[in-house]
């Protein structure tokens, strides 16, 4: 294993170690907090398990544009399987592994050709970047700044679609499902505003939808730096750093960011028993060890 990966594992140990470790002494400090947090209603707790399921299903749909991007479509019940799959050994699995996987899985059993496909998943953060710094900005100019950010969404779309400069550099891609990227991307985003504005307002009086935007554009821009399982500790990180912008203290934080990691794992343990009771692991065990053989 090359040194680099080496080294960037055990940063990764380290760092969720000191997270884990951060985050208990936190609640040891304030005890309330965790007494706040074992309050939670069962059925908030429901309500974020089926959106974090319809979380997964926003990814779906990403993964679906990307192959359609490709010029390889796939059926949704293969996109779901895949997408499942990745998810878990991206949170389970070494150093992120999910988006490794899918590249090795579509280009084994689908042909995608590796450079389409690292071009339409760099759309893909095109759009998740675009639209996370749109509501991490509205925390700051409000909200007439939407309307202008969504204008030059626009036209940097359709900048991408005409301009002969940029259609040398995206001609290997099927443009006609540039929007339906962008539409999946910001369903997935608004899925996430949901669950962070239910994890949030019990905490958090008198919660505004700006906060919880500007709070989603944060968190987004996490994933973007980390090497961590779920971006853990540096989520935290960027949420901490950006309280200025969204006005949520480190206590509801702390609260939220628990809460949301228990039901996701929660989501992806159910995944998980699913995936095992279909066999779905068996089909993808020799992908796996490629997988691991790069990571």
């Amino acid at each position: 294993m090359p040194k680099k990966l080496i080294v960037k594992k055990i940063l990764a140990i380290v760092i969720i170690f000191a997270t884990v470790t951060a985050i208990v002494a936190y609640y040891i400090k304030k005890p309330d907090l965790f007494d706040e947090l074992k309050q939670t209603p069962p059925y908030i707790v429901a309500l974020l398990f089926m959106l974090y399921l319809a979380f997964i299903g926003a990814l779906a749909l990403i993964n679906d544009a990307t192959l359609k991007l490709c010029k390889k479509p796939i059926e949704p019940k293969e996109s779901i399987k895949v997408t499942m799959y990745s998810s878990f050994i991206n949170f389970f699995g070494p150093l992120q592994s999910g988006p490794a996987f899918r590249a090795v899985y579509f280009k084994k059993l689908h042909n995608v050709d590796l450079k389409k496909f690292a071009l339409a998943t760099l759309v893909y953060y095109l759009f998740y970047a675009i639209i996370s710094a749109v509501f991490l900005l509205i925390g700051i100019v409000k909200w007439y700044i939407l309307p202008a950010s969504l204008i030059v969404l626009i036209v940097g779309i359709l900048y991408l679609k005409f301009s002969p400069k940029m259609l040398s550099k995206v001609k290997l891609l099927s443009l006609t499902y540039l929007p339906y990227m962008a539409l999946a991307t910001f369903a997935q985003i608004v899925i996430q505003v949901v669950i962070y504005y239910f994890e949030l307002r019990s905490l958090v009086p008198g919660l505004g939808l700006e906060q919880v935007l500007a709070y989603t554009g944060a968190a987004n821009f996490a994933l973007f730096v980390s090497f961590t399982p779920g971006a853990l500790g540096f989520r935290e990180g960027f949420l901490l750093f950006s309280e200025k912008i969204h006005h949520i203290d480190p206590g509801s934080i702390v609260v939220a960011t628990t809460l949301d990691r228990a039901v996701y794992v929660l989501v992806l343990l159910t995944i998980g028993v699913y995936i095992v009771g279909s066999n779905i692991q068996n089909q993808f065990k020799d992908l796996n060890q490629t997988v691991n053989r790069q990571n």
